[in-house]
């Protein structure tokens, strides 16, 4: 654990295999982005007023699911630039981000769901 701290861990151009238990708990996580994925494209088919919504998380959850098997296979295969450790920290930072730009999406939902209601509300009257 007190590797995780140095920078020659991060910076490893040949870093070697996961150890098996990693390996079995990164391919959960790969395996989650792809439940995630089937997931939010079924909500995306019922729920038509948040479409948009469920269309990004779906392409984060199926973009992330390929990077992950990219990374466990370069990992695998000990290719010695492309399983470096670093490209999990820019992967982990590009997730995080990227559920930031969700979230704000998310905190929209209140104020959509009243445009709706006052849309709903207008067209009763409209012939």
């Amino acid at each position: 654990m007190g590797n995780l701290l140095t920078f020659n861990y991060w910076v490893n151009l040949r870093p070697g295999n996961f150890t098996p238990i990693f390996q079995k708990y990164f391919i959960i996580l790969i395996s989650i982005f792809l439940l995630f994925y089937i997931i939010s494209l079924l909500l995306k088919s019922k729920n038509k007023n948040f479409y948009i919504i469920w269309k990004k998380l779906s392409t984060l959850f199926i973009t992330n699911f390929i990077i992950g098997l990219l990374l466990l296979f370069f990992n695998y295969e000990m290719v010695p630039f492309l399983s470096s450790r670093f490209w999990f920290l820019i992967w982990a930072t590009t997730l995080i981000v990227w559920f930031y730009f969700i979230a704000k999406e998310f905190i929209k939902i209140p104020n959509i769901k009243q445009q709706l209601e006052k849309d709903k509300e207008f067209k009763k009257y409209i012939p």
